[in-house]
């Protein structure tokens, strides 16, 4: 049998990095426009947040914008982190630019499910990179499955699929969280990872 392996290391974490530094540039303009005034940082979230359904044809450009969006430190601290260790691991499997589309795509199918769910929990303005963040998450549950990570504050590795599913309904029971999006960049990534480890198993033969 002879194992052809596919390796991308060469494209480093040069996709990771690019998107922590521009979200950490959106937040520290942010929060630096609300120490200006607190309006110019209200006006800026307006323009880049995800409007409710009735008024997202006329900000289309959010449903992308949105992703880049944190206001508050422990939000883009943990999806930060979190994009660190699921990305470079996806990035080195699959390559940059299917990582980058997977993370693009879920995030971007995370908001349509937020304003196609929207009327379970109306909301007046959504942001942040978790639906993006659980596409990762989503693919590398299939694409390795028997993956075990250690999830703080539990001191044992566990399987990631639990770590996965666990903090999603955790994260679904949290006021003020948008759960749908969660749930669209989850079942993107799933569909992602399947098709990602199906075309693995052609190299084996």
């Amino acid at each position: 049998m002879r194992v052809r392996y596919r390796s991308y290391q060469s494209f480093g974490l040069s996709p990771i990095l690019l998107l922590i530094i521009v979200n950490l540039l959106v937040f520290i303009i942010i929060f630096i426009a609300s120490k200006i005034a607190l309006q110019l940082a209200l006006i800026l979230i307006s323009i880049l947040g995800l409007p409710p359904p009735n008024y997202f044809l006329a900000q289309p450009w959010t449903i992308v914008t949105s992703m880049f969006l944190h206001i508050e430190f422990w939000h883009i601290f943990a999806n930060m982190i979190t994009l660190y260790f699921f990305g470079s691991y996806l990035n080195r499997l699959v390559g940059g630019k299917k990582f980058l589309l997977v993370y693009f795509c879920g995030g971007i199918l995370g908001n349509i499910f937020l304003l196609l769910l929207a009327g379970f929990s109306p909301y007046n303005i959504a942001l942040g990179a978790s639906g993006a963040i659980f596409a990762l998450a989503g693919a590398l549950v299939l694409m390795r499955p028997k993956l075990r990570v250690i999830v703080f504050p539990i001191p044992i590795p566990i399987p990631l699929w639990v770590a996965v599913i666990g903090g999603f309904l955790i994260l679904s029971f949290l006021p003020f969280v948008a759960w749908q999006a969660h749930l669209g960049g989850l079942v993107l990534g799933l569909i992602a990872g399947y098709i990602f480890r199906k075309r693995e198993r052609y190299f084996l033969f």
